[in-house]
């Protein structure tokens, strides 16, 4: 089995155990959207949810955003880590979404990553939650985890990780791969105590076959 057929069992097992997996990020925008991943970062999906309410009603669009004292972003989301980079970013990204893209969330890669604060990861969230496109994976400490436990890429460097997981994985599925492996990584693939016994990729991964002939060595 080469790696593209592994990513396509991957993906296809994964799929039967998950569903169609998406962000755990609740917007209604894609300005929501991209705010709330600027958020995320080093951050809870579930702690930015319960940031993002009260900072929508306040400041609900890109032009109230950019009219802000960015101390007044900073206040609202201030129980995130990096909340004043974070205000920061988001109050600069929303100045320059009214000032250069009329107003409207960029749905391109090059448009998105020349907003402050927003990198590939970030960008790619946005275009396939948001708009439904598929420009590239994002990868986050999940998916790494996953795809290096799996031999799908030995790479420690996202954007090297994305590159080849772009030539194995389908692009119809650029998007939906990246949730598949954060569901999967949250409740079986951990980081510090997989379930590998539970694991339905238990067969396709080296990282699993290792750990079952170091507990078969202990147990001699």
């Amino acid at each position: 089995m080469d790696k593209k057929q592994k990513a396509q069992e991957i993906i296809s097992r994964l799929e039967h155990e998950y569903g169609k997996a998406k962000t755990a990020l609740k917007f209604n925008n894609p300005f929501e959207l991209l705010v709330a991943v600027v958020l995320s970062a080093q951050c809870t999906d579930d702690r930015v949810n319960k940031i993002t309410p009260s900072l929508f009603k306040r400041f609900p669009g890109p032009k109230e955003m950019a009219s802000a004292n960015v101390s007044d972003i900073e206040e609202l989301v201030r129980s995130c880590s990096f909340f004043r980079n974070k205000a920061k970013n988001i109050h600069d990204a929303a100045q320059m979404i009214v000032d250069k893209f009329g107003g409207k969330v960029p749905e391109n890669m090059k448009d998105l990553t020349s907003l402050p604060g927003v990198a590939r990861k970030t960008a790619n969230v946005v275009l396939f939650n948001a708009f439904g496109k598929n420009e590239g994976i994002a990868v986050d400490t999940h998916v790494k985890r996953l795809v290096n436990r799996l031999g799908l890429s030995d790479q420690t460097n996202p954007v090297k990780i994305e590159r080849e997981l772009m030539e194995i994985v389908p692009q119809n599925y650029w998007g939906p791969f990246t949730y598949l492996l954060i569901e999967h990584g949250r409740k079986v693939c951990k980081a510090k105590k997989p379930n590998c016994d539970e694991c339905p990729l238990r067969d396709l991964c080296p990282y699993a076959k290792t750990r079952e002939k170091e507990a078969k060595g202990r147990a001699k």
